[in-house]
């Protein structure tokens, strides 16, 4: 089945199956060009151009729940900032309305989150997780390289004033890239900052993905070091891949195959444990015809769109 707005399922290291919604599939909108990015370099913009209406997205959402019965989550991304899609509180409405016993989540990178109307909206759903790299200008500045419009102290401030009043599951992430925020004066601050915040949870990695810039992961003993500065009250988890053994593989048309892995490279292990037999062969197919690539990083392999 094609679906435009729809990518996986794919396997989150910390949720499960997922069913994505990509609320910008055509490219990049987004506010930050983070230098670990996984999606190419692109200008950073504060807004969406030719947004997609909520009745195109939730179209694909029914048929994607009625194909895929084992989904754990619903995830709204996009191809940048999910936030700016101008129509997210509706959309979000739209899908508590067909959702079922499916969780709902946000992968936001918190840029947005001072502004109240966005509060709003992110309270109605089950999780939200933000990002904060750096608790530093200019380390936050250096690494997530954002737009004119994008304040560090707003979103400090608007973090925790949506902490106090969000009765979900709030979980930050932070992404350590070698050389910049994995001095210990960064993750200091940072634990300054989460003391204040109270999250449920902190999902402390590196790079794990090809990335936009010439950057380099962080060792899994220094990630591991980095973690114990960080205050013992605060639910600090270092990620890591791992195998799940309940998922279910699913089956993936060569078109669903390249959506799924031109929004997020796919590695061996996302493939063994997703993809049933055909989807394996469509996917090998795929990398003979070149329009489909492997590539290694920190030897993990990842196939990724040519």
């Amino acid at each position: 089945m094609s679906y435009r707005y729809i990518f996986g399922p794919i396997l989150s290291r910390r949720f499960g199956k997922s069913l994505g919604i990509d609320v910008s599939p055509d490219k990049k909108r987004c506010n930050y060009d983070c230098i670990y990015c996984e999606l190419q370099k692109a200008k950073t913009t504060n807004s969406y151009d030719n947004p997609p209406s909520v009745e195109e997205i939730v179209s694909d959402v029914k048929r994607a729940i009625d194909e895929y019965k084992d989904i754990d989550v619903i995830t709204i991304t996009s191809n940048g900032e999910p936030t700016l899609y101008p129509y997210l509180d509706k959309l979000i409405d739209e899908i508590d309305k067909i959702k079922g016993n499916k969780k709902t989540l946000i992968l936001s990178n918190g840029s947005t989150i001072q502004n109240k109307n966005i509060q709003k909206s992110l309270k109605k759903l089950d999780i939200v997780k933000l990002s904060l790299d750096c608790a530093t200008p200019v380390c936050f500045k250096k690494i997530d390289r954002v737009d004119s419009s994008v304040d560090l102290d707003s979103i400090k401030k608007g973090m925790i004033e949506f902490a106090k009043n969000y009765r979900g599951q709030l979980i930050m992430e932070i992404l350590l890239v070698s050389g910049i925020n994995d001095k210990e004066k960064e993750i200091k601050a940072l634990n300054e900052f989460m003391l204040k915040l109270s999250p449920n949870k902190i999902d402390l990695g590196t790079i794990d993905r090809p990335p936009a810039y010439n950057v380099k992961p962080v060792e899994y003993s220094r990630v591991y070091e980095l973690s114990k500065l960080f205050d013992s009250s605060l639910k600090v988890h270092i990620v890591s891949r791992h195998k799940i053994e309940d998922i279910t593989p699913s089956s993936y048309s060569s078109d669903e195959i390249i959506r799924t892995i031109q929004r997020r490279p796919l590695t061996e292990e996302d493939i063994e444990i997703l993809f049933d037999n055909e989807s394996k062969k469509r996917l090998l197919k795929l990398v003979k015809e070149r329009i489909i690539i492997e590539k290694e990083l920190n030897r993990v392999k990842f196939y990724e769109k040519s």
